[in-house]
């Protein structure tokens, strides 16, 4: 997951920040920093983003020569609003 993915997935879902910190259990200064491509979060803080998002019902599409990319993996009556 790209900071580019991680600011998508929380489009698709609205949440804001502070709403994804809480969810996952990172810090918002550390998201702010990943998103803005300040940083590469550790594997196990990526690991809770990805499965925080993956349990509201995203799905990240990694690159395939046509870049990647967020959608929804759940139907809107399946996913967890947050």
């Amino acid at each position: 997951m790209t900071g580019d993915q991680c600011r998508a997935a929380r489009g698709l879902l609205d949440w804001t920040l502070d709403q994804l910190a809480t969810a996952s259990k990172v810090g918002r200064t550390t998201i702010i920093r990943f998103e803005n491509g300040e940083t590469n979060p550790h594997g196990s803080t990526l690991e809770l983003l990805r499965r925080t998002f993956a349990e509201a019902g995203i799905t990240f599409v990694e690159s395939n020569g046509q870049g990647e990319g967020v959608r929804f993996s759940k139907r809107p009556e399946e996913r967890d609003e947050g």
